[in-house]
């Protein structure tokens, strides 16, 4: 199905790594030229390339810190200049790691996980909104995740930044639909991550085998899905890609759980 995406401009904050590295492939896999802000500079020029090869037209890469309001600003002024003053597609995919249980988590704690995984799309989306409203169509795509809805002690920091996305930008679906920019959540649900990964070896299981991951996951949270596995990072990228295209003119407030199956397990 052709997304309508050749010819459009894409940010992709997050973009070097697991899920957000998956968006902004499937992004470039349909034409769209992909800008891809992250921390690491290391890991760009190697990003940049592989979105080349998919078909990017002139990809391009700005490194920042995205809990730093100034570096924000800049990285999206160079957006700007790099796409002529316009943005169609704006994804935030960058996610705290902050993990403890509350007891043990300080103010420090909380506070870095609500500024990396919530305070950082509220700047970045602030930051892009006048080129998003610049372009002729615009959509912007926020990560929140699952686990708000089946929580574990472990998680308290992250979920409570993860509901304020999902919540954040259902209040922007709301004012930014009289000017047809369209706003919606994606909730991952276990991802074979890097992260997660690398807590399978914490527990000596094969973190690469998904099914496996899953058993891990259900034995140590008690977190099953309908699906006896894990997701891939793949998987979710193309419903990034949709959520994010023309091909989707009427969903706007939604929160698309991508999660192999869990509601009711």
């Amino acid at each position: 199905m052709d997304l309508g995406l050749e010819g459009a401009t894409a940010v992709v904050v997050g973009g070097t790594r697991g899920m957000g590295r998956a968006s902004a492939q499937s992004l470039a896999d349909d034409g769209a030229r992909v800008g891809v802000i992250a921390r690491s500079a290391a890991q760009l020029d190697e990003v940049l390339e592989d979105l080349g090869r998919r078909g990017s037209p002139e990809p391009f890469g700005v490194s920042a810190d995205v809990t730093d309001p100034d570096q924000i600003d800049a990285a999206f002024r160079e957006v700007g200049e790099c796409f002529g003053g316009q943005v169609n597609i704006l994804v935030n995919a960058v996610g705290p790691s902050t993990r403890g249980g509350f007891d043990a988590l300080t103010d420090e704690q909380w506070h870095e996980a609500i500024e990396l995984g919530a305070m950082s799309m509220v700047r970045c989306v602030r930051a892009a909104l006048p080129l998003l409203r610049s372009a002729e169509w615009a959509r912007i795509v926020n990560f929140s995740a699952s686990s708000t809805k089946r929580q574990g002690e472990s998680l308290v920091a992250y979920t409570a930044a993860k509901s304020m996305i999902a919540s954040v930008s259902k209040n922007l679906s709301l004012s930014l639909a009289r000017e047809e920019i369209l706003v919606n959540v994606i909730s991952p649900g276990s991802v074979a991550s890097e992260g997660l990964r690398g807590w399978a070896r914490t527990v000596g299981v094969d973190g690469d085998d998904p099914y496996r991951l899953m058993a891990a996951i259900s034995e140590h949270f008690g977190h099953p899905a309908h699906l006896p596995r894990t997701g891939l990072p793949e998987e979710i990228g193309p419903v990034v890609a949709f959520l994010a295209s023309r091909r989707n003119s009427y969903m706007t407030g939604a929160n698309v759980n991508v999660d192999g199956g869990t509601d009711f397990c």
